[in-house]
C-alpha cells in the first residue's frame, strides 16, 4: 500500500492554541514511515506546514502520488498533542481540498484518541487511530478493510454508527528506529524551539528520549496518548542525534513530556557539539545533576511549577515534595549553567496574587523568567476534564472551550484576540467519494 502522511498547513486564527506556531518535525510520521517501509509499504510525508503549501498545492502533490490511503493528523507534531487546537478546522479544510483524490482516509492525533466518534463524524474519514499511531498505521495498511475488526485501537463507522475497538495504543519504543530526515527537510527547519539564548543560526530539530510521564497532574492531557513513561534505547537516540549533527543541526529540542535526570544520556550529550532544550520538573533534579545538564549543552529549560503554594500544587496533583523556596532555589541554581530558565505558572485560586508577584520577582532578580499565571484549559483527556464532567463524550471539546471562554476574560500572551467558539471555527463534514 502507498500512503500519503499529511501534516496540514496549520493556521490558528481564532484558536485558543497554546503551542508554538512555527513548523516542527512531524515525529509521529517519521516513525510511521520507517515502520511502514520496513513492512513493505510505501509512505511519503507531505509536510504542508513546513513547506508553506497551499491547499491547491497539497491536492496536486498528493494526487500525483496516487496513494491508496491518506493520513491526516489533528495536531502539529507529537510536541503539541497535549495542547492541541480544540477545533478541527484545518484538518477539515485539508480533507476538503483532497475530496476528489481517491483512497482511504485515516486520522491520527489527540482528537481521534480522546473523542473518536466525534472525530470520525467531523472529518468524514474511514478510520481514526486511538493513541500513538505509528504501529497502528502499519496494521491498517497491512490488512484489508474486511479484517479491520482484528485491529485494536481504532474507531470506524459501522452502518453509520461509530465502532470503537480497544483503548489508546502505546507504542513499543524498542521497535521505533532512529529517525532519518532528508537533507532538504533538515535544511528547511530553521526554527530552534524555545531557544532564547542566542541567534538561531542553522537548522534546528526535535527529538525524543522518552515518552509519557510517571505523574498524573490534573491539567495534563495525556491520558489517551503518550501516557505511560517509557525510555528510548540510548544507542538509538544517539544514532538519530548523530545523523542530525552530520546534516548541520546544532540545536535540538527534546519533546519528552518530562525530561528526567539521566546521567548516561547527559554524558553522551556532553561529548557532542550540540545545544538543546528540555521540558522538566525541577523538583526531580539535584544541584549536581543540574550542573551536568548545563555542561551537557542545555541552553533552555521550561520547568513546570504551576503554583507558588503547596496547597495549589496539591490541588493540581503535582506530588511535589519540595517547598516553594526549594523550587525557587533550584531554578536559580540551574540558571548558573543554563542560559534560559523558565518557570511555568497556572492561574490558581489557591495562590495570593501578592505571593505570585513576589515569587516572580525573586526569580527575575536572578535571571529566571516566570510567566504571568495563565488560565487553565480543561483539555478532554486530562484529569481536570474528567473531574468536572466525567469521561469525554462527543461534545467534549465544545464543552471545554465554552467553559474556558465563560470563565476568563484574558488569555495567554500568544493569543492576540479573544478565541472563538468551536461552532464558529469548524465546518461541516467534508466527506469523500
Amino acid at each position: 500500500m502507498r500512503l500519503a502522511l499529511i501534516n496540514p498547513p496549520w493556521s490558528f486564527d481564532g484558536s485558543i492554541y497554546f503551542g508554538c506556531r512555527e513548523p516542527h518535525l512531524p515525529l509521529e510520521y517519521g516513525y510511521a514511515r520507517a515502520l511502514l517501509e520496513a513492512a513493505g509499504h510505501e509512505a511519503v510525508i507531505v509536510d504542508a506546514q513546513a513547506r508553506a503549501l497551499s491547499y491547491e498545492a497539497i491536492r496536486d502533490e498528493v494526487a500525483a502520488l496516487r496513494p491508496d490511503a491518506l493520513v491526516v493528523t489533528t495536531a502539529p507534531s507529537y510536541l503539541f498533542w497535549r495542547c492541541a487546537p480544540p477545533e478541527l478546522r484545518v484538518p477539515q479544510e485539508t480533507l476538503r481540498a483532497l475530496r476528489d483524490v481517491p483512497g482511504l482516509r485515516f486520522a491520527v492525533g489527540p482528537h481521534a484518541s480522546t473523542t473518536p466518534a466525534a472525530t470520525l463524524r467531523k472529518l468524514g474519514v474511514d478510520a481514526v487511530v486511538l493513541g500513538e499511531c505509528e504501529e497502528v498505521l502499519v496494521a491498517l495498511a497491512s490488512l484489508p478493510r474486511a479484517r479491520w475488526g482484528e485491529i485494536a485501537s481504532i474507531a470506524t463507522l459501522d452502518g453509520g454508527e461509530p465502532r470503537v475497538q480497544g483503548g489508546p495504543h502505546a507504542s513499543d519504543l524498542r521497535r521505533l528506529p532512529a529517525l532519518r530526515w532528508d537533507d532538504a527537510t533538515v535544511a528547511g527547519h530553521a526554527h530552534h524551539h524555545h531557544r532564547f539564548d542566542a541567534a538561531q543560526v542553522g537548522p534546528g530539530a526535535e527529538i525524543e528520549a522518552s515518552r509519557g510521564c510517571p505523574y498524573h497532574c490534573t491539567f495534563c492531557a495525556k491520558d489517551n496518548f503518550r501516557d505511560r513513561y517509557r525510555k528510548r534505547p540510548l544507542p538509538v537516540i544517539l544514532d538519530e542525534l548523530d545523523g542530525l549533527l552530520a546534516q548541520g543541526v546544532r540545536y535540538v529540542y527534546f519533546v519528552d513530556e518530562i525530561f528526567l535526570p539521566d546521567r548516561p544520556l547527559l554524558e553522551a550529550l556532553a561529548a557532542r557539539e550540540v545545544a538543546f532544550g528540555v521540558q522538566m520538573r525541577v523538583d526531580n533534579w539535584s544541584r549536581e545533576m543540574l550542573d551536568l545538564l548545563g555542561e551537557a549543552g542545555c541552553v533552555s529549560i521550561e520547568a513546570g511549577v504551576e503554583s507558588v503554594t503547596r496547597e495549589g500544587r496539591s490541588l493540581l496533583a503535582k506530588q511535589c515534595k519540595r517547598s516553594t523556596e526549594e523550587l525557587g532555589a533550584l531554578l536559580i541554581h540551574a540558571k548558573r549553567s543554563v542560559p534560559f530558565v523558565q518557570a511555568n505558572l497556572i492561574l490558581s485560586q489557591a495562590d495570593d496574587p501578592a505571593d505570585v508577584a513576589a515569587f516572580r520577582e525573586r526569580l527575575r532578580e536572578h535571571g529566571v523568567w516566570a510567566n504571568e499565571p495563565v488560565p487553565m484549559f480543561p483539555y478532554p483527556g486530562s484529569p481536570e476534564y474528567t473531574m468536572r464532567w466525567g469521561r469525554p463524550d462527543d461534545q467534549a471539546w465544545e464543552r471545554s472551550l465554552a467553559h474556558y471562554l465563560g470563565q476568563f476574560d484574558h488569555f495567554s500572551d500568544i493569543q492576540e484576540s479573544r478565541p472563538l467558539p468551536l461552532a464558529e471555527l469548524e465546518a461541516a463534514t467534508p466527506g469523500h467519494g
